[in-house]
């Protein structure tokens, strides 16, 4: 009911996460949850980060303008907290699946989504999401025998939602 990915390259997680959202939705899949979308702006600058929740029409600005010269993380605590609040209020509404656009530096210190997770597991709720390699051994830490690794593909990834989906 825990199933990741892990996907190649900067950003490539957040486009397949989306993309599945968009098509399991066109489908009829009742989903919660948030997929990142980033917005190149300014070359000079770096993208802006948004949530967009996928249980209603929110989009939710997670990052933070800290300047040219910067080199600290960008992550808006508070946008993250909110967009945590919505997709935990949708929880209430039975979704077949949750999505989560990442497990990331947060969920590892156990804010951000990583109480979600938890509560929609305990919901019977089954769980997608997004690993980088480099959180994978912390992620798996926090999942232990519950996590299953999916093939970062469309038909990977759409025949382990069908497969929760039918055991749900």
């Amino acid at each position: 009911m825990l199933g990741y990915i892990t996907a190649e390259g900067r950003g490539a997680g957040d486009v397949l996460l989306a993309d599945i959202a968009d098509t399991l939705r066109a489908q009829g899949l009742s989903l919660a949850g948030a997929v990142q979308v980033n917005r190149d702006t300014d070359p000079a600058l770096k993208c802006d980060m948004d949530l967009h929740i996928l249980s209603g029409k929110d989009v939710i600005r997670i990052s933070q303008n800290l300047g040219t010269l910067s080199s600290g993380c960008r992550l808006d605590p508070a946008g993250l907290e909110q967009a945590v609040g919505l997709v935990t209020a949708a929880l209430d509404h039975a979704p077949s699946l949750l999505i989560v656009n990442k497990y990331g530096k947060q969920e590892i210190d156990g804010r951000g989504f990583r109480p979600v997770i938890g509560e929609a597991l305990m919901r019977d709720i089954p769980v997608l999401l997004s690993v980088n390699a480099g959180n994978e051994a912390a992620f798996l830490d926090f999942a232990g025998e519950l996590a299953q690794r999916v093939p970062a593909t469309r038909d990977g990834i759409l025949s382990w939602v069908s497969t929760q989906a039918m055991a749900a």
